[in-house]
């Protein structure tokens, strides 16, 4: 089989035969929410190349924008040329998480390029919150984060202070002079969400230095992506467990914390870390399926 975690960043694919993984290869974002169609059949075509999908039987597929069975289907029929002797399935990403987590009742929520929640019970009901992508929420994601230390940055600019610590790393990393430069530089078509993404890096980074602002910016996301996981296990009636993935949730430990603290006071305890990459959920959902 052959199994595939869509980011908002990057396409990870691995093969798995007679249960070991033999190939574990990267490419583009495959996912058409954040790159073009065009983009995202290029992107699948270098990954099959180096992978191999000629000979598989399964494919199981976990990506972001998977709202609707149309949205599936669409992902699906970009897949298939590359795996003709294969049955697709596609799934939303954050579903990954909780298989990777060898859970098949409990939250998933996922914090990196952007955030959802997704949760199963018992009974099999399936509830979510967030994923909507970075115009409409994707709260405590690396996106927002970044954005909102563009808008921190402005802020001070407009009471007319001096750029701090956060500003000035946020600058260097962009290549700009100065805080007003922000505004069209953030809104060029040439700086997207992976560009944003990958500068939640410099709030974290703060944030650990003793940034208040950041620390509050990092606060504020574990929060939201709490808030998030609190809402679908309320839906499900259940209390857990809640596991946490993706990139800033895996490997920000204040992110880690914060989120525990604020799940235990809507009455969850049971919060988990994942201590593997999603991909790796496709082969428990390969597996239930089989």
């Amino acid at each position: 089989m052959i199994g595939l975690d869509i980011g908002g960043t990057k396409t990870r694919g691995i093969k798995v035969v007679d249960g070991e993984v033999v190939d574990d290869r990267e490419a583009g974002s495959a996912n058409v929410q954040n790159v073009t169609r065009d983009q995202a059949a290029a992107n699948l075509a270098a990954l099959f190349a180096e992978l191999d999908g000629s000979d598989v039987a399964r494919v199981v597929v976990g990506s972001g924008g998977i709202d609707t069975e149309a949205d599936a289907a669409a992902l699906a029929a970009l897949i298939r040329p590359h795996t003709p002797n294969a049955t697709v399935t596609v799934v939303h990403d954050s579903r990954l998480l909780l298989a990777a987590g060898h859970a098949r009742a409990g939250v998933a929520v996922i914090a990196g390029t952007g955030s959802a929640a997704w949760g199963m019970n018992d009974d099999g009901d399936e509830a979510r919150a967030g994923g909507w992508g970075y115009l409409l929420g994707d709260e405590g994601s690396g996106y927002w984060l970044a954005r909102e230390a563009v808008r921190y940055s402005l802020h001070r600019m407009n009471l007319g202070l001096e750029p701090d610590e956060l500003t000035a790393s946020l600058l260097d990393s962009t290549g700009l002079a100065e805080p007003g430069e922000l505004i069209a530089h953030f809104h060029d078509a040439a700086t997207g969400r992976r560009y944003w993404a990958q500068r939640a890096r410099i709030v974290v980074d703060a944030a650990d230095a003793g940034h208040a602002g950041a620390g509050f910016m990092l606060d504020q996301a574990a929060h939201d992506l709490a808030r998030m996981a609190a809402q679908v296990a309320r839906q499900l009636g259940i209390d857990g467990p809640v596991i946490l993935g993706s990139g800033l949730g895996m490997n920000v430990r204040r992110l880690q914390a914060a989120f525990r603290a604020a799940l235990e006071e809507q009455g969850i305890g049971d919060v988990r870390v994942l201590d593997r990459d999603p991909v790796f959920g496709t082969i428990e959902l390969a597996a239930r399926e089989a």
